[in-house]
């Protein structure tokens, strides 16, 4: 049974939970800077990082993901929400983004595989953030039509870090906190080319995020446009997050619940 159809037959049967965000947890460590950086002798400073502690300090990031596996989560996703080459740029920490994201798959599915002992499943979703650019909007106010970085460059990022978070062994990959469509779109085609290259199924997970009360993101797409935007992607599950809390965001779920297949 592939990754789709297991997870597909389980949320047939109940209702499926994952877990919650990691830097909220990570900060309750106080970790300080030599955690963070460890021996690699990187030239900036590392504190802030999360991702990178996957390999400084991997204790951390199994305990966290452990910790959810044991409040219930049907699904954990990997600590690497900035482990792309644009985001790791900031810390100078680029030539890594292969380390970090096989590292972080394989404490995640080591621990998944461990709670799956009690023989109900659990998977792992391969997380992929949004990087700090946008494909979709200019940075600069004065030139409205300039743009950082492109589409295929971007795809090129985000497929190093699929591949890595695949070969990690992760179930899904998790395109999500979208706040540009476009963003996503080349996640998606990063994902297709993987899944095409491998000759085997490669399910995404899409969760897009809301940045103003009227129900749209950052390149102002309705939650219907967006869906619209990715179906042919065949998303496994497709959902909203981070934003304005779960209150704010219920009818909004409720919209993609009526219109996504």
């Amino acid at each position: 049974m592939t990754s789709r159809e297991a997870l597909k037959t389980a949320a047939a049967s109940r209702i499926l939970l994952t877990d919650g965000a990691f830097g909220t947890e990570i900060q309750n460590y106080k970790l300080d800077e030599s955690a963070y950086a460890g021996s690699l002798g990187l030239g900036h400073d590392q504190k802030g990082n999360n991702d990178l502690l996957a390999l400084t300090r991997p204790d951390v990031v199994d305990a966290i993901t452990r910790a959810y596996l044991a409040a219930g989560s049907d699904i954990v996703s990997t600590n690497t929400f900035s482990a792309n080459r644009i985001s790791q740029a900031d810390y100078g920490a680029e030539d890594l983004v292969r380390d970090i994201n096989i590292a972080s798959a394989r404490i995640a599915r080591a621990a998944a595989d461990d709670a799956a002992k009690d023989g109900r499943p659990r998977f792992v979703a391969g997380a992929i953030g949004p990087t700090n650019k946008t494909l979709s909007l200019s940075p600069d106010v004065n030139d409205p039509g300039y743009r950082e970085i492109d589409f295929d460059y971007l795809k090129g990022v985000y497929r190093e870090q699929i591949d890595a978070l695949l070969e990690g062994g992760v179930d899904f990959i998790l395109i999500e906190t979208v706040f540009d469509t476009l963003n996503a779109k080349a996640g998606i085609m990063a994902v297709l080319e993987a899944q095409q290259d491998l000759g085997r199924d490669v399910p995404m997970m899409l969760s897009m995020t809301l940045t103003d009360l009227s129900g749209r993101n950052l390149s102002g797409h309705t939650v219907e446009a967006f869906w619209h935007a990715v179906r042919h992607a065949r998303p496994v599950t497709i959902g909203l997050n981070c934003s304005f809390g779960a209150e704010q965001l219920r009818p909004h779920v409720r919209t993609l619940s009526q219109i996504a297949d």
